[in-house]
């Protein structure tokens, strides 16, 4: 995907703050942190968003999940942390390239969803 922001950044063709990366995702830093530690994780592969997801690509689904405790611990998250996967326009998703959020820091993170 010639457009997408986050392929360009498996590219190399925009900077990222990268904390890992292999031969299947690459981590970094978000650019505008919701916490004192929050970084995404993203398969190279351009995969629209969850939906798009088949059973081909169980195993680097499962990778991703695995590998986001262990990140999280190594940047900080020692008592936590909230991952999140915004899914389409309405599930608020805006770039649309997978992607995993990892959120954490010192204190309990609000509540997501308020109940009214």
């Amino acid at each position: 995907m010639d457009n997408c922001l986050f392929c360009k950044i498996v590219r190399d063709e925009i900077p990222a703050k990268k904390i890992y990366e292999d031969n299947d995702l690459i981590a970094f830093n978000d650019i505008n942190p919701a916490a004192p530690i929050h970084f995404l994780i993203i398969p190279r592969m351009h995969i629209s968003s969850l939906v798009e997801c088949e059973d081909s690509h169980q195993d680097l689904l499962g990778k991703m999940l695995l590998f986001a405790p262990k990140l999280a611990k190594e940047q900080g998250c020692t008592e936590g942390f909230r991952t999140i996967i915004n899914t389409g326009r309405v599930g608020g998703q805006e770039v649309f390239h997978l992607h995993i959020h990892i959120i954490g820091g010192k204190e309990r993170l609000p509540v997501m969803i308020h109940q009214g």
